[in-house]
This record gives C-alpha cells, sequence and structure tokens, in this order.
C-alpha cells in the first residue's frame, strides 16, 4: 500500500515560487508541486503577489536613487 503524498505547506509554496522566480527550482521540488496540482492557483496568487512585490521593490528603488541623484 503506497503511503499518502504529503500536500506542500504554505511555506513550502512560497519558496518554490521564490526559487521558479529566480530559475533555481530542483527537480524534486518541481515534481512534488506538479503532483499537488489541485491546488495550482495558489501557486498562481503566490507567483503573482511575488511579481507585484518584485515590480514595486524596483520603482522604490528607482525612486529612491533618482531622489538621491537628485532629479
Amino acid at each position: 500500500m503506497a503511503s499518502p503524498k504529503k500536500k506542500p505547506g504554505l511555506w513550502q509554496m512560497i519558496q518554490s515560487v521564490l526559487a521558479a522566480m529566480f530559475g533555481v527550482q530542483s527537480e524534486h521540488n518541481w515534481h512534488r508541486d506538479f503532483e499537488s496540482n489541485e491546488h495550482a492557483w495558489h501557486y498562481m496568487l503566490l507567483g503573482a503577489g511575488a511579481t507585484a512585490l518584485f515590480i514595486l521593490g524596483v520603482v522604490l528603488l528607482a525612486r529612491l536613487a533618482l531622489s538621491i541623484a537628485g532629479v
């Protein structure tokens, strides 16, 4: 009898999204994530949120650099 596969928790999903954004996701974690595809929308929401935070960070850094430069 096969043991049931453990679904990834929130922290594991966040780590997977961040690793995927940087292109360093391991094959083991990739398989784990796609075996639990019933919650794919969790990954999509986390990915959209991480992308929004990244864009916000870039905008804020650009504004800071421009203000320091006196522009």
